[in-house]
């Protein structure tokens, strides 16, 4: 597996990243998903990742910089068929690399609720990230879940 900066002009990270933000909208009240869209991913303080294995996409990632010493990870998502494969593993220990060179000693998160968001959930905890309150513009809400990790 391979992991490094994408290109949002590659069609299969478009319809990844086009059926995530789809599917977050439909697991979430209204109101309370924040995926990023297409121009939101394009913007200069997102960088955006995938993995691939042999030029196949396997998951996607992004690193938003909120302050200079802090980020957020965005747009998290792994191909079904990849699901618990340890790709969504890789992808968030390569955002952490990214994230401790840039220098930041912060990196946050927002998710929500639920079965669907319940192995997200455990990933975050088991990689060290703890529950915090709200974050940069986000309010706080019964279906949302803040996490952050000291680097």
């Amino acid at each position: 597996m391979e992991i490094g900066l994408a290109n949002l002009d590659d069609a299969d990270l478009r319809d990844l990243l086009t059926m995530h933000q789809r599917r977050m909208v439909e697991s979430s009240p209204p109101g309370t998903s924040f995926a990023l869209d297409l121009t939101g991913l394009a913007s200069p303080n997102v960088s955006l990742f995938a993995a691939r294995r042999n030029g196949g996409l396997l998951g996607t990632a992004a690193l938003k910089q909120i302050e200079p010493r802090s980020g957020e990870i965005k747009s998290m998502r792994v191909i079904d068929r990849e699901l618990g494969t340890g790709v969504g593993f890789a992808l968030l220990s390569y955002l952490i690399a990214v994230a401790r060179e840039r220098g930041y000693r912060t990196l946050m998160l927002e998710t929500g609720t639920g079965e669907g968001f319940a192995a997200a959930n455990a990933l975050y905890v088991r990689n060290g990230f703890v529950r915090r309150g709200p974050f940069a513009d986000y309010a706080a809400s019964d279906f949302n879940i803040f996490y952050e990790r000291a680097l």
